[in-house]
């Protein structure tokens, strides 16, 4: 088996998380490589039930080494209690299955400050932020004002470092925002406290992973949100402030010579989104609150309902394209067998004209939905196992989203639990 990356192909909340932790059984390691604490992967397996936000969704299988990235927005404090969460459910987490890149830069106490300042000051055109410092941190990363999880091996030199930064990052805290200035004190307790903790996992994953793909070993790279909050191809400026796109696995993950052959978008029977930004198949009402309940809607990381509304099938069909996606899953279809009929968004009306390519960010404002019905199963699908056991109306609803997304559909999720799938290969 090839190299693969598990992607998402809408706004995020895909459930890709379920799909890299039944398919970590065929790989040996799995990556993040991107992303931070902002949104979670939730998973069920005979553990338990887990929101995870930092740790790659490989953890829980044994043999499994599991490698935060290069490009990773790394926040020790959440790491850590991450691990004290997944540790007291029985789930093991060592240097040996876990390690943290020397090259992923650290998400400092200010970051989350900022983040949540800017969107007080920002009122109502806010951006919907998690409030986690993923915006702050990566202007601060690429302006070169962060620090690298290895240089905490070389103490002077990080307090010094720190110490540079520290003041340069007050001047913005006190002077635009009217925040206490930190101190050395404050980042020193940071230190002890979060950061050290970490140290045990900080390695040359670089190094590592370069050795596995020498001896053929299998990596599967795990993305965080999807093709919509991307940086540069999604909803500008609604997005995350990374590269959510497959094509980024090689140079965040730290081993940029990587060949990824297989590319699993991630969709769900139906669409969501947290946060603010265009939404153009959104339900809103009685009809919205109905399906949201039936599929348990509410963020990972916020608790924040979640928008909702039928698949999107311009918008999932954008976002399998710009992530070269070579096969789909699709995840969630039980959700949807209450429904007597079954919207599905297969065009946008732009400047009063029909269309089926996915609009620039500002067009998406003024676009409404072009909504059609399929006809509702009214049976409970978690059970089923073999797609031809599947009642022909949901057999027939999969083989029109396949067929309208472009992209063969080969997993289908009928539950949360691990082996609630059917395989289409």
């Amino acid at each position: 088996m090839s190299n693969c990356a598990i992607v998402g192909i809408n706004w995020g909340d895909e459930g890709k998380g379920r799909m890299v932790d039944l398919l970590t059984g065929e790989y040996d390691i799995v990556v993040r490589f991107q992303g931070g604490g902002n949104a979670g992967h939730t998973v069920e397996n005979e553990l338990g039930k887990f929101a995870l936000h930092l740790l790659p969704s490989g953890i829980f299988r044994k043999g499994v080494v599991n490698v935060l990235g290069n490009g990773v927005a790394l926040d020790p404090e959440n790491l850590i209690s991450e691990i004290g969460d997944v540790t007291a459910k029985g789930v093991s987490v060592t240097p040996d299955n876990l390690m943290i890149s020397d090259r992923a830069s650290l998400l400092l106490p200010w970051h989350r400050d900022l983040d949540e300042l800017e969107e007080k000051r920002l009122k109502d055109k806010k951006y919907g932020s998690t409030k986690q410092g993923i915006a702050p941190f990566y202007s601060d990363k690429y302006q070169k004002k962060t620090v690298m999880a290895g240089e905490l091996f070389y103490p002077e030199k990080l307090l010094s470092h720190l110490k540079d930064i520290m003041e340069w990052k007050d001047l913005t805290l006190t002077s635009v925002y009217g925040h206490e200035p930190y101190t050395m004190d404050m980042l020193e307790e940071w230190l002890r406290n979060s950061c050290k903790k970490i140290m045990p996992f900080v390695k040359n994953t670089g190094a590592f992973l370069k050795k596995a793909s020498e001896e053929g070993k299998k990596i599967l790279f795990e993305a965080q949100l999807g093709s919509l909050r991307d940086l540069d191809y999604g909803i500008y400026p609604y997005t995350t402030s990374s590269n959510t796109m497959a094509a980024f696995a090689p140079i965040g993950s730290g081993l940029p010579s990587a060949k990824i052959a297989d590319i699993i978008g991630v969709c769900k029977a139906y669409s969501t989104c947290v946060g603010e930004g265009p939404f153009v198949c959104e339900m809103f009402g009685e009809e919205a609150e109905k399906l949201r309940e039936a599929g348990r809607e509410y963020g990972a990381k916020t608790g924040r309902p979640r928008r909702v509304g039928p698949i999107d099938i311009v918008a999932s069909r954008y976002g399998a394209q710009v992530q070269a996606a070579t096969e789909v899953a699709l995840t969630k279809l039980d959700v949807l067998s209450y429904l007597d009929e079954i919207p599905v968004c297969t065009k946008y009306l732009v400047d009063g004209k029909e269309t089926d390519e996915f609009p620039f960010p500002l067009a998406l404002e003024d676009a409404s939905p072009v909504i059609e019905y399929m006809k509702g199963w009214k049976k409970d699908i978690s059970g089923v196992r073999r797609f031809e056991d599947l009642p022909k109306e949901a057999q027939e609803y999969v083989e029109y989203v396949e067929r309208n997304i472009g992209c063969p559909i080969t997993y289908v999720s009928v539950g949360p639990e691990r082996d609630s799938i059917i395989i289409r290969k």
